[in-house]
Formats: C-alpha cells, sequence, structure tokens
C-alpha cells in the first residue's frame, strides 16, 4: 500500500493521535465519512436541473394571470 510498510503506518497512527488526541479521532472519522458520502452522491447525480413547468402549474399560472388582469 503506496510502498508503506507496519513501521511506517504505526508512526503515522502515533503522530495522529499526538497532533488531534484521542478523543477527537471519531470525530474525524465521522467528518471525513461524511464527506466521501457526500462526493459520491455529488458525482452520482446528475448536473442538469430540470426547470420544466408541470402542466398543471402552467394551466395554473395562466389563470391567475387571467384573473389578475380581469380584477384591474
Amino acid at each position: 500500500m503506496f510502498g508503506l510498510g507496519t513501521q511506517e503506518l504505526i508512526i503515522i497512527l502515533i503522530i495522529i493521535v499526538i497532533l488531534f488526541g484521542a478523543t477527537r479521532l471519531p470525530q474525524i472519522g465521522s467528518g471525513i465519512g461524511q464527506a466521501i458520502k457526500n462526493f459520491k452522491k455529488g458525482v452520482k447525480e446528475s448536473d442538469e436541473i430540470d426547470v420544466t413547468p408541470d402542466k398543471e402549474s402552467s394551466k395554473q399560472a395562466k389563470k391567475e394571470k387571467l384573473d389578475k388582469e380581469e380584477g384591474v
């Protein structure tokens, strides 16, 4: 794995525990997990936004427009 042996991984883990503390590690892990989840969700969804009006809403909008014109 990236040319790292067990000794290097243990040293990196010890440095992380010293920097962040043992109590913050679960919070950091859950934050990274949520970030990965949101990234996958963002990549999976399409970038297009559907702005096509529904038939019912366009009919209702036309009716409201006519009502406003008659009331004026």
